[in-house]
């Protein structure tokens, strides 16, 4: 089973590789879900690691429906990721109603070629999951990254199994969200080959003019290699 930290940091990135994960999601700003990580970041940690490094491609917080702006930021973002060595992507666009736009996902995903192209969780708010799955099949997706639409993915293991189930090799189901050591091995042993998670501790920030309402959060090192630790020996 594959490992796969979300990183919100370069000091995340660089604790997942020291603890041993296979590939981290690079992005911005996990207290809203996650946004693409500037430019700057992005050249440190593609210069450093050595593991594979997937970038999340969301040009803000909120919904998955984005203006032609939107997008074309996001089209702009993917080929400047592109020049600097990444392995592969994470996005994904909705229409206003929560179901797939198979034409905007698509057009990202031929861009990405031929790296890899991840669905986002954005996945978790579609209204017929199942059929959602075999349209991002057959337009090229090589992952889908849910918590089986539920807050964890512990609690979405019915839907996450039904799922894998239908996707039958053709398209990877990454279970994610709330996934630890105490829970990891659930997921190895009901046939997943990879997992997602951030595996993050809260960092105390004394600063007297701290202005955000979510405190600072970092991969941490000894979580990481316990679930390494437990799907290993699972």
């Amino acid at each position: 089973m594959k490992l796969e930290i979300c990183a919100n940091s370069y000091q995340s990135a660089i604790n997942a590789e020291k603890a041993g994960a296979h590939r981290i999601e690079l992005c911005s700003e996990l207290s809203v879900g996650g946004i693409t990580p500037s430019y700057g970041l992005l050249k440190k940690v593609m210069s450093e690691l050595t593991i594979p490094v997937h970038v999340l491609i969301r040009p803000r917080s909120g919904n998955f429906t984005y203006s032609n702006e939107e997008f074309e930021i996001m089209k702009e973002d993917i080929l400047r990721c592109k020049e600097l060595g990444c392995s592969g992507f994470v996005s994904g666009v909705l229409h206003p109603n929560n179901s797939l736009d198979i034409k905007r996902t698509q057009e990202l995903v031929e861009l990405s070629k031929p790296l890899s192209f991840t669905f986002h969780r954005a996945f978790d708010v579609v209204l017929h999951p199942k059929e959602t799955l075999e349209e991002l099949v057959n337009i090229g997706v090589d992952k889908i990254l849910t918590s089986g639409q539920q807050e964890k993915a512990k609690d979405g293991i019915d839907l996450l199994m039904k799922l894998q189930h239908i996707a039958d090799n053709k398209i990877i189901i990454m279970p994610g969200s709330g996934i630890n050591a105490e829970n990891c091995t659930l997921f190895k042993e009901a046939g997943f080959r990879e997992i997602h998670t951030s595996a993050s501790k809260f960092i105390d920030n004394k600063s007297d003019l701290y202005f955000g309402n979510t405190p600072q959060t970092i991969s941490d090192i000894i979580a990481i290699k316990e679930i390494l630790k437990k799907i290993s020996n699972a």
